[in-house]
Parts: C-alpha cells; structure tokens; sequence
C-alpha cells in the first residue's frame, strides 16, 4: 500500500515539473541561443515519396478564412500529390502556442505553424525545434522565387521589407510573414460633434482623454447627453499590451532592449497608469478584459473611441457585415477610421501585428523541404489577396499589394457593404500608408510574458478603481512586485530597476524559479523516501 502511494506521488510530481519546463520558465537566456545546427536543403525535392504534413493555423472563426486555407491546401495538392497536408484550424493564438509548448518535448510539434515572433523566441528555447530560413530563402531554385518551384511565388526583395525584417530572431529568418495589421480608433464622429468637437487630423492622447470624460456628462434623467442611453463608455481598448506598449514607444519611454533588459518599469509608465485611473475614475476609459468587445458597444452607440485590430474592421461601425449584436441595438453613426492616438502627431507610432509562418524542425529533411515548400505557396498572390480581403489584413508582398486584382479590390471601396465594406478597405488603407510608421516589440525568451505583464498593468489599474480601492504609490509598487513574481521577469534579467528606486522582487539570482526549485526537491525527497523504503525491504527479506 506505501509503495503504492509513492509511486502514485512520484509520479504526480514528475508530471507538474514536465508541465512547468513546458512553459519555457527554466530557461535564463536573455536571448535565444545561437543555433549550431542550420538546416540544409537538399539538392533536388525527392518526388517519388509520400509526405504527410500537418499545417495548425488560425482563423478567427471566420468561415471564409477557412475555406481560403482549405483551398490553398487542395491547390498545393494539386501540384504536388506527394504531398498530403493536414490542416487544423485554431480561433486563439494562445492555444497553438500552448499546445506547441505541449508537443515539444515529445517532438509531436506540427510541421507548419501560423505563429507570432514572441512565440517562436520560446519555442527556440529548446533543441532544434524551429527551421531557420535564411538558406532555404536565398536558394535560386527552391527559395523565393526560386526557378524549380511549381507556382508563382514570390521573391525575397516583393516581400516588403519592413514586414520580413519582423521575423529575424538571433540575427536568423525563422519565419516568414504571412498577413499583417495595426491597430486603428474607429471612431463615432457623430457623437464626437455632438459634444461640440471637431476630429484633429491626427488624434492626439489629449484630444481623446478630453472627449472621453466629457462626454461622462448625464442629463437630469441621469442619461447620457451624448447618446441618451443609461450606458456609455467613451473609450474602450482592446488590447492593453499595444496599449502600454504604443504610448511608451511614443514617448520614447523604455519597454525593452533587443537583448532583453527590461526597462518598462518607468516614471513614464507610472504617469500614464496614473492618468488612466484618473479618467476611469470619471467613467471615460474601460478595457475589453473589463467589459467586452469595443465594436458591441460602438454599433450600440454605446461608445465613441473604439481601439481594435484592423483585422477586426468588418465589425466595427453602423453597416458592418459581421455584427455580434441584436439589429434592433444598432445605432445610425458616421464612422471614421483613424491610427491610433499620437503624443507626437509629427512622428506617428503605431505597432506592427499579424500572423508569421514558421516551420518545424523533422529528422527527415525532406519532410521539412515539404514544409517549405508549402510554406512558400502561402504567400502567393491567390492566397495573399483572397484572405487579406476577409478582414483589414494587408498581404505581406509587394508582388500582391502591387497587382492588378488587389488595386481594384482598394478602388472600390464602400460599393457594398459586403467585400468591398468602406471601413474593411480603409482600415487596410490606414496601414499601407502607415507601413513605415509601424514598429515591432524586441523578441527574446521571456518577451511573450513582458508582454502580458504591459497589458496587465493597464487592466489592474482600471479594475482597482471601478471597485473604489485606493491607487497610490504603494499600490503601484505592491502591483509591480506582484507581476515580476509572477511572470518571472528576473528569469529574463535580474537587474530589473526603475527611474524611481529599484523595485523589491524578493527574487534571488538563482536561474531557477521558485516553483520549480520546489519541485526539484520534492522529487529528491520522494527519491530518497522510496531509497530508503527499498533498503529497509532488503534488510527485512534478508532477516
């Protein structure tokens, strides 16, 4: 019966010191490491083989997003029928990334992969798991543009620049671009009038945080003056880690270093945290996390300033194609798409986003060729434009964004409300005119978690003051304390200070962390216990 229990015991604690290592947190590496191995792609695509392949995208539950991908899938097919491709579709990004996390230590991973850099910097942590490209890219017959290819891809320099530069980790290409977004405020001008503004021709953060708390404003009824409804929140934001993120880029303020010296724990930071309670406190600002997607309440006239992707454009506005909300809850507004909100209107930030594609590393380096190869077909014209005209995506080359088929798609703006939706194609617009403005976060091991805790911030703020608690200094510390424990942010740097004193982790410099130092010796102690357990059968069988 002990034996039982302690093998049961054993057994359970192995399991949560697999599952921990699973999310990369014993890894210290500012950086990921430089990769010895570099895969070399052989010299002719060995046709008489049967390849199986399994491609995990995402799709965002969007039926025609994924009937692009299945079409892709039986085109590729179609020119190489020694290739089977098996496709499984996600509607979360987390959810390939953990089940990724899940599969590389069983060396179970798929073979392609819709992912983001942050992810890939995690998923570099370990052996050889991704493929990096730059070989494979640079080959004349089998890399962009290559002469063997069976389809029309694209070469290396009508990829744009900007987008591809986005997929270098550890001076290395381990991805390949495969659609791209910004953020954008769609924006209620209507109400904005009503309260007696006029839209700049660049939103600033003054303008926005003015407008919103004005227009907190209730009649005698205790309605809204701006809409006469009992529900109003003037400005809500999607996602808060590009929030932190663009205004401390915008400010010039620190966030992080390409090698992964995290800095984002500023007096900068600390006064837009400050500002934004001070308008929560008014009932001007609120976050998707808080209370629910920013296109609902927008379409409802229920908000002014609605920051979202501009993948996310055919939600947004009076006519929008998708809606998640009741016909009769819609609300007659003008809508504008603008880029986000500037401290600088001369020198406009706004951030980078969207899918990559990388591949996993196989012991077979035909199958990765396979993987390449398919890889590669994603960036066609076909698959670039059809999808990027599902949503406010831009494709990714030049050589799509360029062709004829694409420019008519852009010139006929607003002439339905279906493909041609006016906010879809011009948030699409607002990014091409705005590819140089855009940038990308550092990506290191440990990014993808500095990226939740910027976000974390700005949610932590606004919950503490809708429920009336007290945000002061020592609640600024106290929360700062908390998240760099809790994502383990000394794992990635251990000098992790600010403009106004060093902040207290309570974290030593072991390269450990704290969770898995106490599993470590929990499976010493269930070692030894079941050493000695053994040792004292022995003597007994031997009596």
């Amino acid at each position: 019966m002990i034996k039982r229990f302690l093998c049961i015991l054993l057994a359970v604690v192995t399991l949560s010191s697999l599952l921990t290592s699973c999310h990369g947190t014993l890894v210290t590496e500012k950086t990921p490491q430089k990769k010895e191995y570099s895969y070399v792609l052989p010299d002719e695509f060995d046709e008489t083989k049967t390849y199986e392949l399994t491609f995990w995208a995402k799709n965002d539950t969007n039926v025609t997003q994924a009937g692009i991908y299945a079409d892709a899938v039986e085109k590729f097919e179609e020119l190489y029928p020694n290739i089977k491709i098996n496709l499984n579709l996600y509607n979360d990004y987390s959810k390939i990334y953990n089940d990724v996390l899940t599969n590389i230590p069983t060396d179970t991973t798929p073979n392609i992969c819709i992912t983001y850099p942050d992810h890939i910097a995690t998923y570099l942590t370990g052996a050889d798991t991704v493929v990096p490209l730059d070989g494979l890219i640079d080959d004349p017959e089998y890399g962009l543009g290559g002469s063997k290819l069976k389809f029309d891809s694209p070469t290396k320099d009508e990829v744009i620049p900007k987008f591809l530069e986005e997929c270098v980790l550890d001076g290395s290409y381990y991805a390949l671009p495969y659609m791209r977004s910004t953020e954008a405020c769609y924006v209620n001008k209507t109400f904005v009038e009503k309260l007696g503004y006029t839209l700049p021709e660049t939103l600033t953060w003054d303008f926005i945080w003015e407008v919103s708390e004005a227009a907190t404003q209730k009649d005698a009824d205790g309605k809204y003056i701006a809409n006469g409804q009992e529900v109003l929140i003037p400005f809500i934001y999607k996602s808060t880690d590009n929030m932190m993120i663009s205004m401390l880029k915008q400010l010039g303020a620190g966030y992080s270093t390409d090698e992964g010296d995290i800095q984002i724990f500023n007096k900068e930071m600390e006064n837009i945290l400050y500002k934004i309670a001070s308008v929560v406190k008014k009932g001007g600002f609120s976050t998707f996390k808080i209370s629910g997607y920013p296109a609902n309440f927008l379409n409802a006239g229920q908000c002014i300033f609605a920051i979202d992707s501009t993948a996310g454009a055919t939600w947004m506005g009076t006519e929008a194609p998708l809606v998640d909300i009741s016909e009769d809850r819609i609300v007659d507004f003008e809508t504008v798409v603008m880029p986000i909100p500037q401290y600088d209107p001369e020198n406009p930030q706004m951030i980078s986003q969207g899918p990559s594609i990388c591949i996993f590393n196989k012991k077979d380096p035909q199958v990765v060729f396979a993987s390449w190869l398919f890889c590669q077909f994603l960036l066609t014209n076909e698959t670039q434009i059809a999808y990027a005209q599902t949503e406010g995506y831009v494709p990714v080359t030049s050589k799509a964004q360029e062709s004829a088929e694409y420019r008519d798609y852009i010139s006929r703006c607003g002439e339905n409300n279906e493909l041609y939706y006016d906010i879809k194609i011009k948030a699409s617009q607002l990014l091409m005119d705005n590819t140089e403005n855009t940038f990308v976060t550092p990506v290191f091991n440990g990014s993808a978690s500095l990226r939740n805790v910027a976000g974390l911030l700005i949610e932590n703020v606004t919950k503490s003051i809708r429920r009336k608690e007290k945000v002061d200094d020592a609640y600024m510390q106290e929360m700062y304390q908390s998240l760099i424990t809790r994502y383990n942010l000394t794992a990635y740097d251990e000098d992790i200070s600010t403009d106004f004193g060093n902040i207290d982790t309570g974290i030593t410099d072991a390269a450990l962390p704290t969770a898995s130092l106490v599993l470590l010796i929990s499976l010493g102690g269930i070692w030894i216990i079941l050493g000695a357990y053994f040792v004292y059968n022995w003597i007994k069988s031997r009596k």
